[in-house]
């Protein structure tokens, strides 16, 4: 029964840091889209910080979670140097062709 509560436990702290987290990607997302393709792009937004996108790197709560605990230890521009080095190389390889849409 302990286990079952540690367990549980557990898993509704990553779910908190996965709220931060989840909240950090999106800001990350829409200005890194801003500053470089100048536009809003939602469609490219929602590739970005999509569950699908994510578990590429693992179960998608638990990434956003990794980001959450980045941004509560060391703020938000380590939150997004994070992002961009562990999230971005391979969104650019994927959608790379597809970054700027005008």
């Amino acid at each position: 029964m302990a286990q079952q509560q540690s367990k549980s436990g557990r898993r509704a702290q990553i779910l908190r840091e996965a709220w931060l987290g989840d909240a950090v990607l999106v800001l990350y997302s829409r200005e890194r889209i801003l500053r470089e393709d100048g536009i809003i792009d939602g469609p490219k937004a929602e590739r970005m910080t999509s569950n699908q996108f994510l578990s590429t790197f693992g179960e998608p709560s638990e990434e956003e979670a990794a980001i959450g605990r980045v941004y509560e230890t060391d703020g938000l521009a380590a939150a997004f140097a994070f992002i961009e080095a562990r999230f971005m190389p391979l969104f650019e390889k994927r959608f790379g062709a597809r970054l700027v849409r005008r």
